[in-house]
C-alpha cells in the first residue's frame, strides 16, 4: 500500500481511535492507510497530551507547513530585483500586461504573468492600486472567472438529445461514437472510433492526452474514410475532444456530446472499448505498445461476427459485404 497524506476526516477519526487506546497497527488498518502513515502522521503532528495526538492541532500544523511549503513559488516576494522593478514601473502607469509583456521581451521567457501582479498589488500593496488605470474593483480576469468559461464552453456543445432519429436508430452507415482509452502511466492513450450501425473500430496510438493531438489523429484517420461515411460523432466530455470545432470543420462530421458522467449513453463505443480491453488490459503501460499491435487487436475484432449483426463481420457490415468464410 503506498503512502498517502491523511485527510481531514481521517485526522478526527485518527484522535478518536487512538483514545479508544487503539495500536498503531489496528487504527492503520481501520483507516484503509499504511501503518508508516500513521507513523509519520503522530511524528510530525504530534501533541503532549494524553493520547499524544490533537486533530485540531495537527491541521494547523499541516496548514502552517503548507503556507510555508508555497512561500518558494512566490516569484515576487522571493526575488527583490523583480519586486523593485515592478514597484518602479507601476509608479511609471505600467499595467500588470505591459509589464509581464515587456519583461518577457527582455528576457526572452515568460518571467511573471499579469494576474500574479495583480495577486501582488491586491494582497501585498494596496498602496499600488491608485496607479493602476481602473480602480473600481479588485481585478478580475477580463472574461470572467475560469468557471464560467468552462460553462461557456459547455453551452456551446451540441447535446446528444438534439441528433436526428435516424442517428439513435443505426439505420445508416456513417455515425461514429469517440472516446480514449488511458494507460497505466496516465499520459499515453489509445484514441477510439466505432461505427453505430457495423461496430466497425478505429484506433489510434495517442503518445500525450491532449486536444491537438487527438485533433490530429482524428482527422488523419477519417481522412482515409468515405465522405458518405462519415456523418457525425457522439463524443463524451473528455478535455481532449476540446478542439472539436475544427475536427468538425476537418472532417465535415456533425459533433454531439453525451451528458456528463453518461457514459451509458455511448454505449457502442463503451462497449468497442471493452473489447480492446482485452488485448490491452487495465494497467497496461501504453508507452510499450506500438501501431501495428493496436492495428492487430483491431483487426482481429472487425472481423469476428457479431450476433447483433446476425452474425456478419462489422467489416462486411461496413463494406456492405456479404461473403462468407
Amino acid at each position: 500500500m503506498s503512502y498517502s497524506h491523511l485527510t481531514s476526516n481521517q485526522r478526527n477519526e485518527l484522535s478518536a481511535l487512538l483514545r479508544a487506546k487503539l495500536k498503531q497497527k489496528e487504527t492503520a488498518k481501520i483507516l484503509g492507510k499504511h501503518r508508516t502513515t500513521i507513523y509519520r502522521e503522530l511524528k510530525r503532528n504530534g501533541t503532549d497530551n494524553q493520547t499524544g495526538y490533537d486533530a485540531k492541532a495537527a491541521k494547523c500544523k499541516t496548514k502552517d507547513r503548507r503556507i510555508l511549503a508555497n512561500q518558494r513559488f512566490k516569484k515576487i516576494e522571493n526575488s527583490q530585483w523583480l519586486e523593485e522593478y515592478i514597484v518602479k514601473k507601476l509608479k511609471l502607469y505600467w499595467s500588470p500586461e505591459q509589464l509581464a509583456g515587456r519583461l518577457k521581451k527582455r528576457k526572452g521567457k515568460t518571467i511573471i504573468g499579469k494576474d500574479s501582479i495583480y495577486k501582488f498589488i491586491y494582497q501585498k500593496r494596496m498602496d499600488l492600486v491608485k496607479y493602476l488605470r481602473c480602480q473600481k474593483g479588485k481585478y478580475r480576469r477580463r472574461y470572467g472567472t475560469r468557471i464560467r468559461e468552462k460553462q461557456r464552453e459547455e453551452a456551446k456543445k451540441t447535446r446528444i438529445d438534439q441528433r436526428p432519429q435516424i442517428i439513435g436508430s443505426r439505420q445508416r452507415i456513417g455515425d461514429w461514437e469517440g472516446d480514449t482509452i488511458i494507460g497505466q502511466e496516465k499520459t499515453k492513450a489509445i484514441l477510439t472510433h466505432v461505427e453505430r450501425k457495423s461496430g466497425l473500430l478505429l484506433a489510434d496510438k495517442l503518445n500525450g492526452v491532449k486536444a491537438e493531438e487527438t485533433r490530429q489523429a482524428t482527422v488523419k484517420r477519417f481522412a482515409k474514410i468515405p465522405k458518405d461515411k462519415r456523418r457525425s460523432t457522439t463524443y463524451d466530455n473528455g478535455s481532449e475532444f476540446a478542439d472539436y470545432e475544427l475536427i468538425a470543420r476537418y472532417t465535415k462530421m456533425e459533433i454531439y456530446f453525451a451528458y456528463p458522467y453518461h457514459s451509458w449513453e455511448r454505449g457502442t463505443n463503451e462497449n468497442a472499448n471493452g473489447l480492446l480491453r482485452q488485448f490491452f488490459p487495465k494497467k497496461t503501460f501504453f508507452a510499450s505498445i506500438t501501431p501495428r499491435q493496436i492495428s492487430r487487436a483491431v483487426k482481429l475484432i472487425n472481423n469476428r461476427p457479431r450476433k447483433r449483426l446476425d452474425y456478419l463481420t462489422p467489416n462486411e457490415v461496413f463494406n456492405e459485404c456479404c461473403t462468407l468464410d
